[in-house]
């Protein structure tokens, strides 16, 4: 049985997300720079709260193969700024239509529409940026390698494909197998990059090493839907920062809706007890992506 673990960050990992918001502070465009407007919505949407665990992933994987965290906040910024991408354009009233992200109206509720757009398409041109440009002496062969696995989470087999999924899906009966397809590409994909970014910055070309990174990214993200499944039935808005029930009112399938709320619980402790084992050859190196793991399936929020 996994050990009751703690329900919010420990102060160290509270740092590194802090040492995130600096990065992405500095790397997003200045507010009052031409087009004002548009700079404005990208800084609202990445700067505007939000757990950091995509970063974190960044510098804990890294960590774990001992590479110092300056070389790691460009790839961190980039999925940081990727998934804020992300929730702006699902958000979107075509999309999942929803009016509060992070406790603050969303991105188009502010900006308009074709504002939040512009924001989203923006915001990604600029995650591979970040990466192309990166000066902190992560070598040519591993910064392809990063964009490579960056664009691959972003695609169809990855958040668009996921989303393509998640739209066709309201209101259908899915399989346990098609859903977890669904939030494998939506939530779990950029996930598992974040923990292949930490990696390859690292320089690590090991293939069992990476491939035990991979299961464990996997395993991460589908306990990051699971517990967000759970909040939306058991969450207030006011905590978790965005609309709670949306999903059982919209008839989208989660995982309570299919197999029940408590199996949902035992799934979650499976997910973390794989994440776990898939990291354990790093022993007290890997202790940052067991702390994530665990957060990742008792988050309040």
């Amino acid at each position: 049985m996994i050990p009751p673990p703690p329900t919010d960050l420990p102060a160290h990992l509270k740092a590194l997300a802090g040492r995130a918001d600096d990065a992405l502070a500095r790397a997003l465009p200045g507010e009052n720079d031409p087009p004002v407007e548009l700079h404005r919505a990208m800084r609202y949407a990445v700067l505007g709260g939000g757990k950091r665990i995509r970063p974190l992933l960044v510098y804990a994987a890294g960590h774990a193969l001992g590479i110092d965290d300056a070389r790691l906040d460009a790839p961190a910024c980039a999925v940081e700024i990727i998934h804020a991408y992300s929730l702006v354009h699902d958000d979107l009233p075509a999309m999942d239509d929803d009016a509060l992200r992070r406790g603050r109206p969303t991105c188009h509720i502010v900006f308009g529409e074709a504002m939040a757009i512009l924001a989203g398409d923006a915001l990604q041109a600029l995650a591979f940026e970040i990466l192309a440009h990166d000066e902190a002496g992560i070598d040519a062969h591993a910064r392809i390698a990063m964009l490579r696995a960056l664009g691959a989470a972003c695609g169809a087999e990855g958040m668009a494909g996921g989303q393509a999924f998640d739209l066709s899906a309201v209101g259908k009966r899915l399989t346990l197998a098609e859903l977890e397809r669904m939030h494998a590409y939506k939530t779990g994909a950029l996930i598992r990059a974040s923990v292949k970014l930490g990696a390859l910055a690292a320089g690590c070309r090991d293939d069992d090493l990476l491939s035990r990174l991979d299961r464990y990214g996997h395993a991460v993200g589908l306990a990051f839907q699971v517990r967000d499944d759970i909040l939306d039935i058991e969450g207030e808005s006011s905590v978790i920062g965005k609309t709670a029930g949306k999903d059982a009112a919209a008839d989208k399938p989660t995982f309570p809706s299919i197999i029940g709320l408590e199996p949902s619980r035992a799934r979650l402790d499976a997910l973390v007890a794989d994440a776990l084992d898939a990291i354990a050859p790093w022993g007290e190196r890997g202790e940052w992506l067991a702390e994530l793991a665990r957060y990742s399936a008792t988050r309040g929020h």
